[in-house]
């Protein structure tokens, strides 16, 4: 027998580098960079380029994932900080998270070398659709609430914790999908569909959806379909997967920057009219039997059976808010007590009020009070999707 969760589609290797407010000070002051030019949107080209893009984002306490014109930026950057070398990529994180639990699962890699055969677990059965060792690292950049910034005129005090992924990934850009992928996924009762969001060529993305379709036909009929968003570089191609997808997704997942982006505006997480107004917009853009939303204050699902959900609901919001506190090295023990943490107010506040107007359609959930400072932001959807997806296969 094979495995019942079958994850895929890609992985990485992630630079997660030590954030140092001197360093990047320092930075500031050698490249020059003024506070009038500190922007989210802009190519990255040069290690200045990527300085204005960080200190962007710290700017408007909002994290992102942004491509890098050559991988060498990366380690140019990455050189001149302490970092931990780390597995990315929603399958493998997930993976990592569920096994911690003792659930286990099977994985679909695009990526090998040693830092993912030291990492991943063990007794994961995986397919790779390259053939050669590789390695495209990601860089990380993380940053706590209160991290303070001043040289030159730019002076920043972020006011939330927040992640930032930059990325030049030939493997993930081209995304080979292994031809024996379906025999692994033969006995899946929940199949992870995950990674296309680095794809640059609508060709090659035609080709690798059609592959993959024809991998979801073979699946057994009582597997669930799960869907997790992420942030595209090339925008047009999310509408190119939606399409290629909808019709075969049972529960599609998204975090609140994708909702918002998808929605084309910000929204007020904590007002249930305003959000129950944009689940309905969302569910009409993407008519999927369950949407689920993972925010900071809450997670749900939404769709006609929404209180099925509820156990995957609660398991999700434990794995991340888990990691939140305690990063990659969490055990057992440090689950369970994030498990008996009190509800964060605000989030239970907003629960209560979203259930009463929209009734059975929505299952809400409030996130738990974390009251540590120093925080993991990276890889908290990943953790969700692992806390959630053993409750969808009833494991």
């Amino acid at each position: 027998m094979g495995e019942r969760i079958v994850l895929g589609l890609g992985n990485n290797t992630d630079y997660e580098i030590s954030w140092d407010s001197h360093a990047i000070e320092q930075l500031i002051l050698e490249h020059g960079v003024a506070a009038s030019e500190l922007r989210t949107d802009k190519p990255i080209s040069s290690m200045r380029d990527l300085l204005v893009s960080i200190l962007g984002f710290l700017k408007t306490d909002s994290g992102g994932e942004r491509f890098v014109d050559s991988p060498r930026i990366i380690e140019e950057f990455a050189g001149g900080f302490q970092k931990k070398i780390t597995l990315g990529g929603t399958s493998v994180r997930a993976a990592i998270a569920m096994r911690k639990l003792g659930h286990t699962s099977a994985l679909h890699l695009v990526t090998m070398n040693d830092h993912v055969r030291e990492l991943i677990p063990h007794d994961s059965p995986r397919v790779c659709s390259n053939e050669k060792d590789s390695s495209y690292p990601h860089l990380i950049v993380q940053f706590d609430r209160d991290t303070s910034l001043q040289a030159g005129d730019i002076t920043i005090r972020t006011k939330r914790a927040n992640r930032i992924i930059y990325d030049n990934d030939h493997d993930n850009i081209v995304m080979q999908i292994s031809p024996d992928f379906a025999s692994l996924a033969s006995d899946a009762r929940v199949f992870l569909i995950s990674g296309f969001n680095a794809m640059q060529s609508s060709a090659l993305l035609t080709d690798r959806l059609g592959k993959l379709r024809a991998i979801l036909h073979s699946l057994p009929s009582d597997a669930r379909v799960f869907y997790e968003d992420a942030c595209f570089h090339v925008q047009g191609l999310s509408a190119q997967v939606r399409a290629a997808l909808v019709d075969a997704i049972d529960v599609y997942s998204l975090n609140e920057d994708e909702l918002q982006g998808y929605l084309g505006r910000e929204i007020s997480l904590l007002d249930p009219v305003e959000v129950y107004a944009s689940l309905q917009e969302l569910h009409r853009l993407l008519p999927v039997p369950a949407l689920v939303i993972h925010t900071q204050y809450w997670a749900l699902a939404f769709g006609s059976n929404a209180a099925a959900y509820v156990e995957a609901l609660k398991g999700g919001i434990t794995m991340a808010a888990t990691r939140f506190r305690f990063g990659d090295d969490f055990t057992p023990a440090d689950y369970r007590n994030t498990e008996g943490l009190p509800a964060e107010a605000r989030g239970a506040e907003f629960a209560a009020a979203l259930g009463r107007l929209a009734g059975d359609s929505v299952c809400c959930l409030p996130s738990v009070r974390v009251t540590e400072s120093k925080v993991t932001t990276v890889g908290l959807g990943d953790a969700f999707v692992g806390g959630f997806l053993p409750a969808l296969a009833g494991t």
